[in-house]
């Protein structure tokens, strides 16, 4: 029985050291399903609540855009993986400056590990491509490179993954997907970005907007299309693949651009997608019953955790914008609605999840379905399996 009791527990110890091992290599997503949490608004939870408000949709990634230190002390101890943003106004200065990105990276995460779980740093959001950023398309480079040369001092780059995000503007005309390529203007900072991201080992990271897509030219895309909903799809004559919802689409037609550019290898990730709500007069299609619709049919896509029909064994992944309504955003209405949740913890239509509980019930117990789901799947998911197995198995001797 000694013997039994001691193999066992050195299988213990040995699946431990294995699941710890493999969780050394970078990555910045658990599972396949995340969430944005956006703050531009005065009228929504303390970070504390939203914790709690996402402990009990049992989402674990989430993205910030900025480093706001309450959030981070909220967000330690959680679990909940944390990527966090270093706004378009801080690119320049990181870039021409080492020192300042060394500081930076050491104030707002390296200070904060481990008990936060960040993963990720998001240097700037949809620069390249947008003429309001042009003055800093030539910084982004080094403010990447100085960033992620400051985590490698500090030995944090086998634990946070460093990333930008792009929205389509990056883009020349992608329909079909497999005709997609980056615009000419930006070939001379996507390439040697890229380049360096290959090194690294980040992904591409896409925001986008199906929603978008749609209003952009209502005529000649079907809705159904936009929203997961049957349809007859397109077709890829290039590479004879079918189509059957827009986002796919759009995360291949980002593959075939990698491709072109000599980058087949890279994953893409979507860092934002979502459907308004609410919208203006000329936003007839933001409306409740079609956000409830994408961010559904979302969840269920996600769930059957497969690829994309250009890259079936690259399982697909993305963060829904938005956690809230945000009150403050600028813009059109739309920008203001594409929270899953009020601005006071309820959900802002039924997509299977619940707002805002007591805490007893907010920290109830994961089911294995939701683990597998949501992404609470990880080394240590593994360990504790293991675990019980070899507890289970003791007993019955």
């Amino acid at each position: 029985m000694r013997i039994l009791y001691w193999g066992f527990f050195h299988l213990i110890q040995f699946t431990i050291f294995i699941s710890v091992a493999a969780s050394t290599t970078v990555d910045a997503f658990t599972g396949t399903y995340g969430i944005n949490y956006g703050r531009i608004a005065d009228n929504i939870p303390s970070p504390e609540k939203v914790v709690q408000l996402l402990r009990a949709a049992k989402i674990r990634n989430v993205r910030i855009y900025d480093f706001d230190h309450t959030v981070l002390q909220a967000f330690g101890g959680t679990g909940l993986e944390l990527v966090v943003g270093l706004p378009n106004g801080y690119v320049s200065d990181m870039s021409a400056n080492a020192d300042h990105a060394m500081n930076w990276v050491k104030d707002n995460v390296q200070s904060f590990l481990p008990d936060t779980r960040i993963v990720g740093i998001a240097v700037g959001n949809e620069v390249l491509g947008n003429s309001d950023n042009q003055d800093i398309w030539g910084d982004l480079l080094g403010a990447v490179e100085n960033i992620y040369n400051a985590t490698k001092q500090l030995h944090l780059d086998d634990v946070v993954q460093i990333s930008t995000a792009h929205s389509s503007a990056v883009f020349n005309n992608s329909y079909p997907p497999s005709s997609c390529t980056f615009k000419d203007n930006l070939m001379q900072y996507m390439k040697p970005l890229l380049k360096f991201f290959s090194q690294i080992g980040s992904p591409f990271c896409l925001n986008a907007y199906p929603f978008l897509a749609y209003m952009s030219d209502p005529q000649n895309i079907d809705l159904n299309y936009t929203l997961f909903l049957e349809t007859s799809g397109i077709y890829d004559p290039k590479t004879d693949l079918h189509y059957d919802n827009m986002l796919d689409a759009q995360i291949d037609a980002a593959y075939a651009a990698l491709e072109d550019m000599g980058f087949r290898k890279m994953e893409v990730i979507v860092t934002e997608t979502g459907w308004a709500s609410h919208g203006d007069q000329n936003e007839a299609v933001a409306t409740a019953q079609n956000a409830r619709i994408y961010n559904y049919n979302l969840r269920k896509r996600l769930a059957l955790r497969k690829g994309t029909p250009l890259r079936p064994k690259i399982m697909a992944r993305a963060y829904v914008f938005a956690l809230f309504n945000e009150d403050l955003k600028p813009g059109p209405t739309s920008e203001r609605n594409y929270g899953l949740f009020n601005a006071n913890g309820s959900i802002s239509y039924d997509i299977g999840f619940h707002g805002l509980k007591s805490s007893a019930s907010a920290l109830s117990l994961l089911s294995i379905e939701d683990i597998g789901v949501q992404g609470w799947s990880s080394p240590y998911s593994s360990i504790f399996t293991a675990c019980t197995v070899a507890l289970f198995l003791l007993l019955r001797l």
